[in-house]
Formats: structure tokens, sequence, C-alpha cells
């Protein structure tokens, strides 16, 4: 068996009463971790190939920390410390970028991401909604929703506050990593597998889905939407919107190039090209028509939105007396429109 592994993360993690998991804590998450550490890691874990999360102990969590002194000091450290947890404890190894198949490989993948060991559409994520459970987000961890009556019960009896602050699939990204050179007003606004880049300000009502997320620098005040990546310094203007995979968008893979600003309020459903603008308050999909005009604001041509799908240097606005979408450009219209045709 060949000993190279796509990915390796131990975790601690939580369990309802029936042994199944909740949620994984990865501290350390390892993205094509080195044959030699494979090598040292796999016989104490029986492991047999494939993508699997095992289970276990505290003893053999000091055993593969025995086993990685001389490898791996960082990992050797944490379980180290995983071998003094009161929690279950699981090494999750994926020896390829495949479907998901368990709570803890969806815990992984998104960890990557957040990470940023992975882009947002650098991983394979098929399967995660059903593995990753609708559970109770409280200021003791992660609660089965079938057990929260009871808990909230015995926290009254000891005179004390079982707060839920969500119930939800997804934690926010914050309570397993804090990526350097960020801020987040909110934290509960980004989801865990949220790509958060350096530089990147995410205020009170800005939003980060998972795989989704910013190049950095850039100023999120409007919605990041899963499966959108925004490039670096652009700026998403308070209560903007773009559209998901999940939302209509289809295939389209919806992102915004560098340079860009997307009006207060405005929103699209196609791919922004580098050093796009939309206007405040404009909301822009796939089948808009918009009026292409040229540098003295004569009408080109009309076309599709997503036929300027990906152009840079673009404004898009609205027309406040005929209420028609147009389009202007620091080239030529008439260039543009030649370079539509050629593309035909």
């Amino acid at each position: 068996m060949s000993n190279a592994l796509f990915s390796i993360a131990f975790g601690v993690g939580t369990q309802n009463r029936q042994g199944n998991w909740l949620e994984v804590f990865y501290a350390q998450p390892l993205l094509k971790p080195s044959a030699e550490l494979a090598a040292a890691v796999t016989p104490i874990l029986s492991y047999a190939g494939g993508n699997q999360a095992i289970a276990i102990t505290k003893a053999q969590a000091a055993e593969l920390a025995n086993a990685l002194k001389n490898v791996d000091a960082a990992q050797a450290g944490l379980l180290t410390r995983l071998a003094e947890s009161q929690k279950p404890l699981v090494a999750t190894l994926l020896a390829e970028d495949a479907a998901l198949t368990s709570t803890p490989e969806a815990y992984l993948k998104l960890h990557l991401i957040s990470h940023r060991l992975a882009k947002p559409h650098g991983l394979n994520l098929t399967g995660i909604f059903p593995l990753l459970p609708n559970v109770a987000w409280t200021n003791q961890g992660a609660v089965d929703l079938a057990e929260l009556a009871e808990l909230q019960l015995e926290a009254r009896l000891k005179g004390e506050l079982l707060e839920v602050f969500s119930v939800d699939k997804f934690p926010k990204m914050t309570d397993y990593v804090v990526p350097s050179g960020v801020r987040i007003a909110d934290t509960a606004r980004v989801r865990l597998g949220a790509y958060v880049g350096e530089g990147t300000t995410v205020m009170h009502e800005g939003f980060i889905n998972f795989n989704g997320g910013t190049e950095g620098p850039g100023m999120i005040e409007g919605r990041v939407s899963a499966g959108v990546f925004v490039g670096k310094g652009s700026d998403l203007g308070g209560g903007c919107s773009t559209m998901g995979t999940l939302s209509g968008g289809g295939n389209i893979v919806i992102s915004v190039g560098e340079g860009c600003l997307i009006g207060a309020n405005a929103g699209i459903g196609i791919p922004l090209g580098d050093r796009n603008i939309v206007e405040a308050g404009l909301y822009i999909t796939a089948g808009t028509k918009v009026a292409l005009l040229d540098d003295k604001n004569a009408l080109v041509k009309v076309v599709k939105a997503r036929d300027l799908a990906g152009q840079p240097d673009l404004l898009f606005r609205r027309n406040s007396q005929n209420g028609a979408v147009e389009c202007k450009t620091n080239k030529t219209a008439i260039e543009l429109n030649e370079a539509l045709h050629a593309h035909n």
C-alpha cells in the first residue's frame, strides 16, 4: 500500500448518546502530508487504505505522539494534548479527494478551506449535507436536538443557563479557526468552511458561506454565497448579494474579479470580470437585458448579461429615466461587441 495521503488530521469532537458524531475540531489539519508521517501513523491506526475516520483512544494518541516526535514536532505536540482529552478522539485519513462518507470527513474538508489550505471549489464536497447533523450550538458546545430539552432542564436545576446560539448544520468558523489578518465584526455571520483571505474585513451585515470566500484584501458588507469567491481588492457594499449555485445559479460558478465594487443593495447572478462596478440597487441576473453604450452614451447593441460575464472594466447601471439596464466600458462598446461576436 502506498504511504501517500491526500489529507490527515487528528481531532477531538462531540458525539450524541448513540455515539454519532455531531462535530469535530481539528487544530492542525494537514493537506498532502509527508510519506514519512503517513508511514509512522498508519500501522498504529491499523489503516487499510481509502478514506476513513478512525476513533482513537487516549493511549493511541500518546502512542501516535511518540511515533511522530522525530517526524513532525507540531503534530506530536498536538497528539500529546489530545491524549489528555475527556472528549472522543478521531483520526481522519483521506487517501483521495473523493465524495464524503462520514461526518469527520466533512468537518476535515471544511477545516481545510477555513485554514486556507484549499480554496473554494478546490475540494470535492459531494454529499456534505446529509453528513452534517442539524444541531443546537450552545455555550456548552454542540448538542443533539433530541437531547436538548433534557439538558436545558438539567442546567436550570443547577441554576445555570444552556444558551442556544443557533440551530444549524454549520457552526461559525471562529469557533474552529481564526485566520490571520482578518477582521470579523459579527462572527456568527461567517460559517466554517469559509475562506477568508488576509486583509479581509467582514462588517456586521456581511456574510460568508461555506465553500465561498475572499482572496483579500477586501471589504465585505454584503453576502458572499456558497461557492462564490471574491478577488483581491474588491468591495461588497451594504446589503448586496451574490447568487450562489444553491440559489438557482445552476452550474454557473459565480465569482467576483479583482478591484470590483458591488454597490449597496445590488446583486449579481453572473461572474464579474476585473474592475467591474455594479451600481447601488441594481440586481443583474444571467438573463437581464443590458444596453451596451459607447463612449458617447449611444446604444450599440442589447445583449444578455451572461454575454458580459467575466469581461473586465465594465460599469453596470440603471437609467433613472427609462429604467433600462445599461453597461459602459473603459474600452469602447463597439470593441467589446466585436470581441463578443468573435466568441459566438
